[in-house]
């Protein structure tokens, strides 16, 4: 696994083993990055939920990102992701929660312009998380939501104050965009 793009571009990976942690594949990091070049409004604050090995924070750091919160409750997968930072020099720009993605959701006090989730496809209970998340003050107006699924899970096309602008599927990992819903 390595940085596909940006300043970092080239670097490896490492990568959890002996955990149910399931690294997004080149292929699906690169259709999302491709989706937010040509969507998103802003990269200055970015949230990594069940981040793993911190890929998808990591390839947006290198993208130009100013910053990211990465958010993992398995202890050893926040030393990796710690490792990652440090190997692509860009530990400075980032912070590593090591605690349950609801219990974040709930002290992280920030609007964030991109929300990435990247959680098991095992967790059928996503969609309880997404609620909370679009409840959430990390939520704007401008926020762009992108949830990588099992495409054997179908997620609502809206959550609370968000709704489903795109989804696609590659090989076995659905993405779907979310963003806020203007109402009258």
């Amino acid at each position: 696994m390595r940085v596909i793009a940006g300043t970092a571009k080239g670097h490896h990976l490492k990568f959890p083993t002996g955990t149910k942690t399931r690294p997004a594949t080149d292929l699906v990091r690169g259709a999302i990055f491709s989706i937010l070049e040509n969507t998103d409004n802003g990269w200055a604050e970015v949230l990594d939920l069940f981040s793993g090995s911190g890929a998808l924070g990591i390839e947006a750091l290198s993208r130009g990102a100013g910053w990211v919160d990465f958010v993992e409750i398995v202890p050893k997968c926040c030393g990796i992701i710690k490792e990652n930072l440090e190997t692509t020099q860009l530990a400075a720009q980032s912070k590593v929660y090591c605690c349950n993605v609801v219990r974040a959701i709930s002290f992280l006090d920030k609007e964030y312009d991109i929300i990435l989730m990247d959680p098991p496809y095992t967790n059928h209970n996503i969609g309880t998380v997404i609620e909370q998340l679009a409840a959430s003050k990390l939520v704007g107006t401008n926020t762009t939501v992108v949830v990588t699924h099992s495409p054997r899970l179908t997620l609502s096309p809206t959550y609370d104050c968000i709704k489903m602008i795109k989804e696609h599927r590659h090989g076995d990992s659905c993405i779907s965009i979310y963003r806020k819903e203007i109402r009258p």
